[in-house]
């Protein structure tokens, strides 16, 4: 608290200091004094007693104190001696930088009487600095034929010591090429020249390397060194030189960043490379960098920031142009400010019609005026905005415009503008200002919704459950808001009789499509129809699209056998002669199947035989045969079981039973399996009158037989002497000449076959089988041909021992 209250009480002691100053002024002045910087705190700089001609008590009776500019108390005084000492170490670079003479000002004030003495202080300098270069090396590239005398401009060191303490000389290490001489800038810094006093030669000497020392006119001196890198090349003997050694240019004020002050031009001799040159500035203060700008190709000079002619008058800078050989040239530019037009003009938005409808006619978007307090040319305007807008400036009253459309705009075409509005007074040099201002263009519905797809394929499999998503259409609408919202709907089929109510159904909002109930491949494949999607417009604009669905099959059927029927009530039986050979085909199981694709491939198989190895199946075709040759121990009658399964997944599958019946030949009559017979023994019982006539019929049929036999024995005997030699004649009538030819695949010969027939137009799909077809005998066969195949003509009628 008490520090506080101490502040407060300094600041109301200042505060009075200075109002009675402006009420008094200052009666007398002191000094100069001077200290040297770096001087320890508590140095003895004055005695003001003596100064002011005051005793010891008279100084401290008056109150006599120092009061110091700014917020630092460089300066105490003992009241008691009227000794002006140091109160803190002083640096003159830190206080002053570069400004000589550094002086700090300050008053000896006496409250009582109250009397004001103005006194200066001037800090001295000492070389408490080195010089020091700002690169760490220089590079240099000379070529070899450079004539003796040429010059190369170096860095110059920087040193923060002013006067003579600063820089004052340069060395180079030595050499038997260079010497260095010291140059003056016009600001008075010194910079150091590299000479050429004796001819390079590239092929005995490719580099040389040189330590350039910067000394300072201190005692003892200070100095900093930098390596100079020289690099011997060929050829290049020609250096760049300006057009002019000295370019002065005037610039206002507040001239736009960017500007252009000067374009510098140099031009060389030598081609190629060796003639291509780049621009820089030349060891450039930290000002200047910021200020101004080179393009290192064109040699444009452009402002990097505003100047101002009340801060900076001119600024001076040397532009080095180097060629690619590395030999360079210098000019200097000299860039003074003129204190000229620095109001821009203003713009004032006095409307703003902002969204625009799109396909409008021409439309006031905006009113603005514009003013310049500047007067006479200074004050004048030009407005323009940016050429490739559909926009046009339309001057009203005075300094007003008027803003409006040159066409129809077209928002999906572009649905904002960013306007900017210039204004450019015809003042030297032209100020302007520029305004922004966004237009929006609003929305109406003249885009109508578009397909992804002029036409979609969508498949699903049969057997669905129904509101199963089959697929999704989709449009887009360029507009915007409403007009842009699509609904989707299902068009009215073309073909009337496609129930589409009842097949499918789309969501309006999204277009997703749903199958209403469960399809069937085998009663419908395929179907199409078209959607529809409108947006939500005034009035609705809208777009079709063509959707085709494709059913793909399920294995949902299981194989049907069409041969041999199972459905009958006497079961088929199949005949097989008892001399068949392996491979004897004995019949065929034919099946179809309602699916399609490998839904649909069939394979067979035999699952059960009541004589295991005796028969086979065809895995591909259904083809029964059989499997070994026929026995007397075989069995009369055999019942077999196939299996009918297709390719799906899960595969589905029919069995059918078979019924064959080894006869020794095709003669032999039809005997109705056992199970037949019993069942058919049951059912009814014997009537006699059935009795008598089966007898009579068999009695019948024997003695026919019988007859014919005796009459065939008649006739051979009759001719036992054609016999004897060889031949025997037969009577005509139908019977074979040849024997039966059962081939080793079990497939009957040409000569004894059966003739089916699958009846398209029933409605069972039935076979047909038709009897065995007999071609005639030839009227002559050898006795003995009978007599080798007894068995053949025995299942004919004869009785052949």
């Amino acid at each position: 608290m008490e520090m506080g209250w101490m502040h407060s009480w300094r600041q109301r002691q200042v505060l009075v200091f200075f109002v009675l100053l402006s009420m008094s002024g200052a009666s007398a002045e002191l000094g100069p004094y001077s200290v040297v910087e770096e001087t320890e705190r508590g140095s003895f700089v004055t005695n003001l007693g003596k100064d002011l001609g005051l005793g010891l008590t008279e100084m401290f009776t008056r109150a006599a104190r120092i009061i110091s500019q700014g917020s630092k108390e460089h300066l105490q005084l003992k009241v008691q001696t009227g000794d002006l000492l140091i109160n803190e170490k002083l640096d003159r670079e830190e206080l002053c930088g570069q400004t000589e003479p550094c002086l700090l000002y300050f008053q000896v004030l006496m409250e009582k009487p109250l009397e004001i003495f103005q006194a200066e202080l001037r800090v001295k300098d000492i070389n408490d600095h080195s010089p020091v270069f700002t690169e760490r090396e220089m590079i240099l590239k000379i070529p070899e034929n450079s004539l003796p005398g040429i010059s190369f401009p170096l860095s110059n060191a920087l040193d923060l010591d002013v006067g003579s303490n600063n820089v004052q000389n340069y060395k180079i290490s030595p050499n038997s090429h260079f010497r260095v001489l010291t140059r003056n800038r016009n600001d008075g810094r010194k910079y150091p020249e590299l000479v050429l006093d004796k001819e390079l030669d590239r092929e005995e000497e490719q580099e040389i390397s040189l330590t350039l020392t910067a000394l300072d006119g201190g005692s003892p001196p200070r100095y900093g060194t930098v390596q100079v890198h020289i690099e011997v090349i060929d050829s290049n003997d020609n250096a760049p030189e300006f057009e002019q050694s000295l370019y002065k240019v005037h610039i206002p004020e507040n001239s736009p960043v960017g500007s252009l002050v000067v374009t510098v031009s140099a031009s060389d001799v030598d081609s190629g490379v060796y003639g291509k040159i780049s621009y820089t500035f030349f060891q450039p203060s930290e000002d200047i960098s910021k200020t101004l700008e080179v393009n290192p190709m064109t040699g444009e000079i452009r402002l990097r920031k505003q100047v101002d002619f009340e801060t900076v008058l001119s600024y001076e800078v040397d532009i080095k142009a180097t060629d690619g050989g590395g030999l360079s040239g210098k000019c200097t530019l000299l860039l003074q400010i003129v204190d000229v037009n620095d109001n821009p003009p203003e713009v004032t938005i006095s409307a703003l019609t902002s969204p625009i409808p799109e396909n409008s006619p021409e439309t006031m978007v905006a009113v603005f005026s514009v003013s310049d307090p500047d007067s006479g040319d200074n004050g004048k305007t030009i407005s323009s905005i940016q050429d490739d807008l559909p926009f046009l400036l339309k001057p009203s009253v005075k300094n007003f415009y008027s803003l409006v459309t040159r066409r129809a705009l077209d928002r999906e075409e572009r649905a904002e503008y960013n306007i900017t509005i210039t204004v450019t007074d015809m003042g030297t040099p032209r100020l302007k200002t520029q305004h922004n201002i966004t237009v929006l263009v609003s929305d109406v519905n003249d885009n109508a919704p578009a397909f992804t797809q002029a036409s979609y394929t969508l498949r699903v499999r049969e057997n669905n459950s129904p509101a199963l998503h089959i697929g999704t259409v989709s449009a887009t609408d360029t507009d915007a808001g409403a007009n842009a919202q699509v609904t989707y709907s299902l068009l009215p089929p073309a073909d009337p009789h496609v129930p589409l109510a009842s097949l499918v159904s789309i969501n309006a909002d999204n277009g997703h499509l749903f199958a209403l109930r469960s399809l069937d491949y085998e009663a419908l494949r395929a179907f199409e129809f078209r959607v529809g999607a409108a947006d939500r417009g005034s009035p609705p604009l809208s777009s079709q699209a063509l959707v085709r669905v494709l059913v793909e099959d399920d294995n949902d059927n299981a194989p049907f056998v069409l041969y041999p029927l199972q459905n009958t009530s006497a079961p088929c039986t199949e005949l097989l002669p008892r001399a068949a050979e392996p491979g004897y085909l004995v019949t065929k199981v034919v099946a179809v199947d309602g699916d399609a694709g490998q839904n649909a491939w069939l394979s067979y198989q035999l699952l059960k035989a009541t004589e295991p190895g005796l028969f086979g199946v065809w895995a591909h075709n259904g083809e029964v045969r059989t499997a070994r040759p026929l026995s007397e121990r075989d069995a009369a009658r055999h019942r077999l079981l196939v299996l009918v399964k297709d390719n799906g997944e899960p595969p589905l599958s029919a069995s059918v039973t078979l019924h064959v019946l080894l006869v020794d030949g095709f003669s032999q009559p039809h005997l109705p399996p056992p199970e037949a017979e019993a069942e058919a023994a049951a059912a009814a019982p014997a009537d006699p009158l059935t009795v008598y006539l089966v007898v009579a019929l068999a009695s019948v049929s024997s003695l026919f037989l019988f007859s014919v036999l005796v009459f065939v024995a008649v006739r051979l005997c009759g001719r036992g002497g054609a016999a004897r030699a060889g031949r025997c004649s037969v009577p005509e009538g139908p019977f074979p000449g040849h024997l039966v030819d059962v081939s080793g695949t079990g497939t009957l010969s040409h000569s004894y076959q059966y003739q089916v027939r699958l009846t398209g137009d029933s409605g069972s799909n039935e076979f047909k089988f038709l009897k065995p077809v007999f071609p005639n005998l030839p009227p002559q066969c050898p006795g003995k041909e009978i007599e080798e195949n007894p068995t053949f003509y025995n299942s004919l009628g004869f009785n052949i021992q």
